[in-house]
């Protein structure tokens, strides 16, 4: 009885040990497939293609520090529509401290164009065409709408057809916001 005792024992040990020792292996049985667990890996500087997309979600939402942390993340990580979106986010002061940074917006916007992504080549195009963060630069501007044109972007086709005349593509009423700033 008690060699059966003990070999009960020995054998009883190592599970015993794992299960105190859980800790050593990482999180267990992940949630898959949420928001918490995208924010969770944004956190940790993990991005993804489905992760960066879920940004929009949250954004759209009414979730904007959410949906910075997520767009920040991804942009930092290369993700060019992500920089696009970060440029979203200082356009409209959403997240962080709630005021509008066009200089921010206009820098995230450059940086998309130059990762050849072709909606951020038509909004760093506007920005130097309206002087909106930028200095104002008509002639460069329409060469990044162009560029974008040439890439599919059907508003700056549009734009281009009309001879670059902003008022295609914006309503009168944001002539006031977009005012040149310097």
């Amino acid at each position: 009885m008690f060699k059966f005792a003990f070999i009960i024992a020995i054998l009883a040990t190592p599970a015993l040990a794992e299960e105190d020792d859980l800790s050593l292996y990482g999180d267990l049985n992940r949630e898959e497939l949420t928001m918490d667990r995208i924010l969770e890996d944004m956190s940790r500087g993990e991005t993804s293609m489905t992760g960066c997309a879920a940004g929009y979600f949250m954004t759209k939402g009414g979730n904007h520090d959410s949906a910075r942390l997520t767009f920040e993340t991804c942009a930092d990580a290369g993700y060019s529509a992500a920089m696009s979106w970060m440029a979203y986010m200082e356009d409209n002061g959403f997240g962080g401290d709630g005021y509008i940074y066009p200089e921010a917006a206009a820098e995230w916007n450059r940086q998309a164009a130059e990762a050849g992504d072709p909606v951020g080549m038509f909004n760093h195009g506007i920005d130097l065409m309206r002087g909106w963060g930028v200095e104002q630069d008509s002639e460069a501007g329409k060469i990044f709408v162009d560029q974008a044109a040439s890439q599919g972007v059907e508003i700056a086709q549009r734009l281009r057809g009309a001879d670059y005349d902003l008022n295609e593509i914006t309503p009168d009423a944001d002539n006031r916001k977009f005012s040149p700033l310097f």
